[in-house]
């Protein structure tokens, strides 16, 4: 698996019980806080494995810093990487690092899985239910921390999310049987949630009260504040999607908005009685037939 069709990883198969499942993300800072930065981007990273089913066994540095970038600095930002890959069970054993202007950091990663237990975005089936499980506004929030208007809880929220593993997930979504997994993204909710209805040859349809957002990012969608990777979304993802008119034009931002280590999208079955109390999980929507994706207020 891999690129025909596209997935969130490489899947390679090297035994009849064992596949290795590779990816790589780096970007440069969205945060001011080198430790949080490094632990934000490692998240990231390992997202795309937990998107396929599997689990974090190696990861190796991939980092760019300019020259007189102060050690302590670059310590921080390395320190935030090696935690989250011990959170994750995972060994982290060098890599690479280049001189840069702007400051990148990232990770490859590899991870095993079952062959026949891979998650992909392909199996999404008609009654399917639609869970979600963190909120979405990272990319507003975190554009309006840069232009110096987010209130400071309303960033420590969103870094907080950020953080956050989809180990967890991924285990809920095995406990759920999940028919399809994606983790949202650069593409955000509706490019991602496009992706499975288009590779499930059926319909997504999300309804945007259900979906939970991020403390703040209504309030600077309202005012106008949306990342350029969003704009994108919309040019490309725009037209793929049924808005309702009765969705509002700060709602409609959101469900586009750009995600940093967001959470994990899945299509679970109809006849699971209900979701496990205590977890993150927000039911947003259904899978139908037909193609698309539909987004009603």
């Amino acid at each position: 698996m891999g690129l025909a069709p596209p997935d969130d990883a490489a899947v390679y198969q090297v035994t009849p019980d064992t596949a290795v499942v590779l990816t790589v993300d780096f970007f440069a800072p969205l945060v001011d806080d080198p430790y949080d930065f490094g632990a934000i981007a490692a998240a990231n990273a390992m997202s795309d494995v937990y998107a396929m089913g599997g689990e974090v066994a190696l990861a190796l540095n991939v980092a760019a810093f300019p020259e007189d970038m102060p050690e302590e600095v670059v310590a921080r930002v390395l320190e935030g990487g090696a935690d989250k890959v011990a959170e994750a069970g995972g060994v982290l054993a060098g890599g690479h690092t280049i001189i840069d202007r702007e400051p990148k950091y990232g990770l490859c990663v590899m991870g095993f899985v079952h062959p026949q237990k891979v998650l992909t975005k392909a199996g999404a089936r008609p009654g399917d239910r639609l869970v979600l499980t963190k909120p979405v506004g990272t990319g507003i929030v975190t554009t309006a921390a840069r232009n110096g208007e987010a209130w400071p809880h309303h960033l420590r929220a969103a870094v907080g999310w950020m953080k956050v593993l989809n180990r967890h997930a991924m285990h809920l979504a095995r406990q759920l049987q999940a028919h399809a997994v994606t983790d949202i993204t650069g593409f955000g909710l509706m490019g991602h949630a496009w992706e499975i209805a288009e590779q499930s040859n059926v319909r997504l349809r999300i309804w945007a009260s259900r979906v939970p957002v991020l403390p703040g990012a209504l309030e600077y969608a309202r005012k106008g504040i949306f990342p350029g990777g969003g704009h994108r979304n919309l040019s490309y993802y725009g037209p793929r999607v049924d808005v309702s008119p009765q969705v509002t034009e700060e709602v409609r931002l959101l469900m586009f908005d750009p995600q940093t280590s967001g959470g994990l999208l899945m299509a679970v079955p109809e006849s699971l009685p209900s979701l496990p109390a205590g977890e993150h999980l927000w039911e947003i929507g259904d899978v139908v037939e037909g193609e698309g994706v539909e987004l009603l207020p």
